[in-house]
């Protein structure tokens, strides 16, 4: 599954208990009538993904839906879910025809060897 929208937030990378767990999230709104603010967590290696996204950056997110069953001390049982993002993509340079600009069309000079006569030019 894949998350796009413009980043609000990027938190800073936490460390958990003493096996050096690292967990990081990122805030993304999405560009839609009614926009969604999704939490996306970055955990272990890939928080380092993180590093060169800032606020503001229109991002596509791979993400991962994860779930879990804890059963608390009175005996409920209760279920979560988490958005678990392992790929970061920057969308700012990626506009569909994007790449070299295209000259005004008064730069351009008219063809002066065409000829009325050579109407069949296909190659077959």
């Amino acid at each position: 599954m894949e998350v796009q929208g413009k980043i609000k937030m990027v938190g800073e990378t936490k460390t958990f208990g003493n096996n050096g767990f690292r967990k990081r999230e990122v805030v993304v709104t999405t560009e839609e009538q009614y926009p969604q603010h999704i939490l996306i967590e970055f955990v272990q290696d890939k928080c380092d993904l993180l590093n060169d996204y800032s606020e503001g950056q229109p991002v596509k997110i791979g993400v991962n839906l994860r779930g879990r069953e804890w059963v608390n001390p009175q005996g409920e049982t209760k279920y979560f879910n988490s958005v678990q993002g392992w790929r970061i993509e920057n969308l700012t340079n990626q506009n569909p025809g994007a790449g070299a600009p295209v000259p005004p069309a008064d730069q351009f000079e008219p063809a002066s060897n065409t000829n009325d006569e050579d109407f069949d030019d296909l190659p077959f």
